[in-house]
């Protein structure tokens, strides 16, 4: 089943996000080589693509996982979390619907 997780960045994490971008993008290339990756991206702090300085206000990510669980348990483990760059998570349940 799919799932989405939804957080929600501390204040000002641009610096902190760029300590540990590197892990965590691997984790999700690891998703994606998997064919479980749905799509992930991060949420701009201003109306742009590239928010430059300004940083970014938290994340999605769309991916298959057996269980709510282990969709919790993997986006527990992300290296944002341990950076301290995630004041808070949800994890739901999703249904695509379209395309």
């Amino acid at each position: 089943m799919l799932y989405a997780v939804m957080t929600q960045d501390v204040d000002n994490s641009l610096p902190l996000r760029k300590t540990c971008r590197t892990e965590h993008l691997a984790r999700l290339e690891h998703l994606k080589s998997e064919g479980r990756l749905v799509m992930a991206g991060p949420f701009p702090a201003i109306d742009s693509n590239d928010p430059g300085e300004a940083g970014f206000t938290g994340s999605l990510i769309v991916a298959e996982f057996n269980s709510l669980e282990a969709a919790q348990v993997w986006a527990d483990a992300d290296p944002y979390v341990a950076a301290g760059v995630i004041a808070s998570a949800v994890v739901k349940p999703f249904k695509k619907v379209l395309p």
